[in-house]
């Protein structure tokens, strides 16, 4: 073998490698990237935490999932009113595409 064959060969092994890793970070119409996993938990935790931080709804039992930037409610709540305040507060949120309501009253 020539000494330009191994190097040759260690490159290609690397570049397979790479690609390989970075097909397996990448998001999918029904997966998350890890960029988008990451991002998604922090939105998930600002929406948990604003909804703490509404007097009026510190109380209730509301869960926040997220995916992709699209935030779903789900839970317990006493009115309507707190339903749309809700939802009209976690729309109007940064990094927030759509708001999927599946809240429901006591």
């Amino acid at each position: 073998m020539t000494p330009m064959l191994p190097r040759r060969l260690l490159l290609s092994s690397f570049a397979v490698a790479s690609v390989a890793l970075l097909a397996a970070c990448a998001g999918s119409p029904r997966t998350e990237s890890t960029g988008e996993y990451v991002e998604d938990s922090v939105l998930t935790t600002r929406v948990k935490a604003a909804v703490l931080a509404e007097p009026s709804l510190r109380s209730m039992e509301i869960n926040v999932e997220t995916f992709k930037g699209r935030v779903q409610l789900s839970g317990f709540v006493n009115s309507q009113a707190d339903i749309d305040r809700t939802v009209a507060m976690v729309r109007g949120m940064s990094g927030v595409s759509s708001v999927k309501n599946d809240m429901r009253m006591k």
